[in-house]
């Protein structure tokens, strides 16, 4: 019915797209026809409470329910699984494309550079936390020196 031929799934990445927005809209409007046969269902089975069979008018009420949404499942199965097989396409279309920019010299370059720069600054960090390490050591030095320096006369 809107389910076109799915076996060679290397379409262009804006046609699946584009049919995968297609099918959006096919799966609400089944959501729409869900909700109708549903509204029909809940009003049948409130007026069967009106009646003095109201078992059996129930259980009508129900296949008839059934009947209408059975194919409408059916549809959203299938419609659901295309969807599938589309996402997978294009998210793998995607990670392809990310690797192959991950696998480009440039990156590869600019990698390196990052990570050489990183180990500097792991570096630095290192040098001044010793450094105020140390100052934290000679404080109390420093701060006999300073008293034995200010003495007034």
């Amino acid at each position: 019915m809107f389910l076109g031929s799915t076996a060679g799934v290397a379409l262009a990445t804006p046609a699946e797209e584009d049919q995968l927005q297609q099918l959006d809209k096919i799966e609400s409007e089944l959501e729409v026809q869900r909700d109708w046969a549903k509204y029909r269902w809940e009003k049948a089975s409130a007026d069967c409470y009106k009646n003095y069979w109201v078992n059996y008018c129930l259980s009508s009420a129900r296949a008839d329910y059934r009947k209408e949404i059975d194919p409408i499942r059916a549809q959203e199965v299938e419609l659901h699984e295309v969807q599938r097989k589309l996402r997978e396409s294009l998210k793998n279309q995607r990670d392809s494309k990310r690797a192959a920019e991950r696998a480009a010299p440039e990156k590869a370059a600019e990698r390196t550079a990052n990570q050489r720069e990183f180990e500097e600054k792991q570096k630095d960090a290192a040098t001044r936390a010793a450094d105020r390490e140390q100052r934290r050591k000679d404080a109390p030095k420093r701060a006999q020196e300073n008293k034995a320096g200010t003495q007034l006369d």
